[in-house]
């Protein structure tokens, strides 16, 4: 191809920047580099069996997958080549020319400064491959697609910066060779002792060898030099089909890292073979930190799937349900097809039984992590637990073991970074409570501070403190819990059933009675704003607060809904006023009905703060406010 024909491409803005954190050692362990271009090589070979599946041409006549590392002290490169599916003109500038399509802008708002947490984060946007320039000064790729000609190869080059080039070139075999010119400073990984030992480390467990020339002794006097051959440097079988015991802690965390392209170690694991009506081998990773694109709902997700050791596809989502999309891991199945497509795996009834059973698998291995390691498992609740308040609704045959497994932060401590379990809950509950309280606010502070807790507090009663967005719709799916039922106490009338005593419920049946007059003028300032006005039992420090119907959807369900743009049913709440309280006795004796209905409005704006709520007429509250501090300090 002519020089003419050379392009010459800028990367997008957000790889430029994503490039120079590389480029300036943005990994605290440059050895790093290594693993990753390993395992983009491993995943070409994954995808080329794949592919073969359909057409065996595709192996032409080179069947035995393989890496090879070679390296050239004289040079200073480190080149290291696969015979796996290799790429098109079209592939190369789409993952070459673009990083992290999906998510590196995400990626660089979420950047601490801190290099080694921020290394940690890159591996969750596809960027291995640039991982490259941390140690290069300039990289070149070499590269056919099986199935192209040798005229249709690709060579692509960049020194991490601005831009990079790429034109057409010769290349017989197909796959990837990937070149890298090491910086003066980085001669060490062209030492052969330290490339294999980088290799054993990080890529043992993968399931092709990665050769490299074996050492050969120098020849004595009137002997023949043998030729150094090519030989595996690493173990070459695949993880999973090994017996737990003859995994290391290392090798699991070492082959977590390749699944899941994640910097940081794994949290727990389950690893698991099953035989019998169904065979098949699953290895379950839960992570320790979630991905950035955790809450979009289509983003890829599930297991590497292989069928009989042989991969399938990546990403194979039947296999667990949404709620645990966090999940990483492999699925080796004796009962699928290996000619197996997505639209097969969500009609296969095998599916939907290992999909059941790996489920139950995730659950109790949760389960068993909240009881065995309390710490961990809050780590794991900080990471995935509003993902996993999606579960109670999306799957009902696991609503009781999902349950268990949910913390909440309650007015056991006040504290929003300690959570607690349900049966912790019911555990503590006071001698003759039946139900589950819980208040529902938009922020922990906003749940925590809220006036309908003020009854509660005064009987010692523990409340659960909800403020995620998801919390008001988990409710709505979570009935019961051991017997008890869930009761939002800032909703409809308030039943404290055998904890609150006969004395109690006649004193406030007789104050209904007695603020007959005051609730009917009340109502007639707001009736336009409430559904109705009535005397409270739930405050004993708040002059008034509101309450949601008992029909009605809740004030953060309702918001969330109107920021999606769903055009919701109007609603109105009930006003409820404390007698006791100094301001509503002073409301009382009102008998400028102007003033009276000023005194009336601020005190249902206050009611309307203290739920974290916007007000209709900021400006309406301040000048009302504004005019009664006017008047009291004249």
């Amino acid at each position: 191809m002519s020089t003419a024909e050379k392009e010459t491409l800028g990367f997008q803005t957000e790889a430029k920047q994503m490039l120079q954190l590389m480029i300036h050692s943005m990994y605290s362990n440059k050895e790093i580099f290594l693993r990753e271009l390993i395992s983009n090589a491993s995943d070409a070979a994954d995808k080329l069996r794949y592919e073969a599946l359909a057409d065996g041409a595709l192996y032409e006549d080179d069947p035995d997958l393989r890496i090879r590392i070679t390296l050239d002290k004289d040079a200073n490169t480190l080149t290291l080549s696969d015979n796996g599916i290799g790429m098109s003109r079209e592939e190369v500038i789409n993952n070459l020319g673009t990083i992290a399509r999906s998510g590196t802008a995400e990626f660089l708002k979420n950047l601490s400064g801190d290099g080694k947490k921020d290394s940690q984060l890159i591996g969750q946007f596809g960027v291995g491959f640039y991982s490259a320039f941390i140690v290069a000064e300039r990289v070149e790729v070499f590269t056919r697609r099986a199935g192209l000609t040798a005229a249709d190869a690709v060579h692509w080059e960049s020194s991490g910066e601005a831009d990079f080039s790429i034109e057409s070139c010769e290349k017989a075999d197909r796959g990837t060779t990937v070149i890298l010119h090491l910086r003066k400073e980085d001669i060490e990984f062209t030492d052969d002792w330290r490339v294999r030992s980088i290799i054993k480390k990080y890529s043992d467990h993968i399931s092709i060898p990665v050769q490299m020339l074996e050492n050969v002794p120098a020849a004595k006097e009137g002997e023949e030099q043998k030729v150094p051959e090519f030989e595996a440097v690493n173990s070459a079988t695949a993880l999973w089909t090994r017996s737990r015991s003859d995994v290391t802690e290392e090798e699991y965390q070492a082959f977590y890292k390749h699944v899941s392209h994640d910097f940081s170690p794994a949290l727990h694991w389950s690893h698991n073979k099953v035989e019998g009506k169904l065979e098949y081998t699953s290895l379950l990773y839960l992570p320790g930190q979630a991905p950035m694109d955790l809450w979009n709902r289509d983003a890829a997700r599930g297991l590497k799937l292989y069928v009989q050791r042989t991969f399938i596809m990546d990403d194979a989502e039947q296999f667990l349900p949404l709620y645990l999309r966090f999940v990483k891991g492999v699925i080796d199945s004796n009962d699928l097809s290996l000619n197996v497509s997505r639209e097969i795996l969500q009609q296969d009834p095998a599916v939907d039984a290992m999909k059941s059973a790996l489920t139950k698998r995730v659950l109790d291995m949760l389960s068993k992590l909240a009881k065995s390691d309390v710490e961990k498992y809050q780590q794991f609740w900080k990471a995935f637990g509003q993902v996993m308040k999606e579960g109670p609704a999306e799957d009902f045959s696991n609503k009781e073991k999902i349950a268990k497994l949910l913390r909440f932060a309650t007015t056991h401590d006040n504290k929003a970074e300690q959570t607690h379990s349900l049966e912790d809950y019911v555990a503590r509950m006071k001698e003759g409570q039946t139900k589950i309280y819980y208040v529902v606010g938009e922020s922990h502070k906003t749940a925590s501070s809220s006036p309908h807790l003020e009854v509660f507090r005064k009987k010692g009663i523990e409340v659960l403190l909800l403020s995620e967005r998801v919390d008001d719709w988990l409710m709505n799916h979570l009935a019961e819990f051991d017997g008890k039922s869930f009761l939002d106490v800032g909703r409809g009338d308030l039943d404290l059933g055998d904890l609150e005593d006969e004395a109690e419920k006649k004193a406030h049946e007789a104050s209904a009675e007695a603020h007959k007059d005051l609730v009917e003028r009340v109502n007639t300032v707001l009736t336009d704003k409430v559904e109705k006005v009535r005397v409270t039992s739930r405050l004993t420090e708040s002059p008034a607060c509101l309450v949601v119907t008992e029909d009605d959807m809740g004030a953060q369900m309702r918001r969330m809904l109107e920021a999606a743009g769903q055009a919701l049913p109007p609603s109105k709440p009930v006003f409820e006023l404390n007698p006791e309280h100094p301001l509503v006795l002073k409301l009382d004796k009102e008998t400028d009905e102007d003033r009276f209905a000023d005194l009336v409005g601020i005190l249902f704006d206050q009611a309307h703060l203290a739920e974290g709520a916007q007000l209709d007429d900021p400006a309406g509250y301040v000048h009302k406010l504004n005019k009664l501090l006017l008047e009291l300090s004249a």
